[in-house]
């Protein structure tokens, strides 16, 4: 019953194929030096290349992307079909229209329970004002932020 925000978590394989899922367990840890989280269970299929990969971007999606957060959450799919991305700075692929993201070091893993917790180091960010977030709570997807 926590309110949160949507991400998708994006990375490319030793081999350069392109991973991604919905995650809705992001944080910030720290300002100095810049440091988020995330974690991903142990059973994931990406697991192997989040564990050994050095490279990951997080983008907070906006309340339009409501259809990339399910399809990026979906199993047994590409996930990459027909998705429009670039390449950032590190070579991880970068969707365009979030309301930020952070192109992340893979600085440290933590295994806790049946996730791992992933500490990235962040080393570029943009953002985009004005623009609302999709948000997750109770097991639905909310876009509009009227009260």
């Amino acid at each position: 019953m926590f309110a949160t925000g949507v991400t998708i978590v994006t990375a490319r394989s030793a081999q350069g194929d392109l991973i991604g899922l919905t995650v809705s367990s992001f944080n910030a840890v720290s300002l100095t030096p810049p440091l988020v989280l995330w974690s991903l269970a142990h059973t994931a299929a990406s697991m192997p290349v989040f564990n050994t990969g050095l490279h990951y971007a997080i983008h907070v999606l906006s309340a339009q992307q409501q259809t990339l957060a399910e399809r990026f959450a979906t199993r047994g799919i590409d996930r990459w079909a027909g998705v429009e991305y670039t390449s950032g700075v590190s070579g991880a692929p970068l969707l365009p229209g979030a309301v930020a993201t952070f192109e992340c070091f893979n600085r440290s893993r933590y295994d806790e329970g049946d996730h791992v917790i992933f500490v990235g180091e962040v080393e570029h960010c943009t953002h985009h004002t004005c623009v609302p977030p999709l948000l997750y709570h109770g097991g639905r997807f909310y876009t509009d932020h009227s009260l």
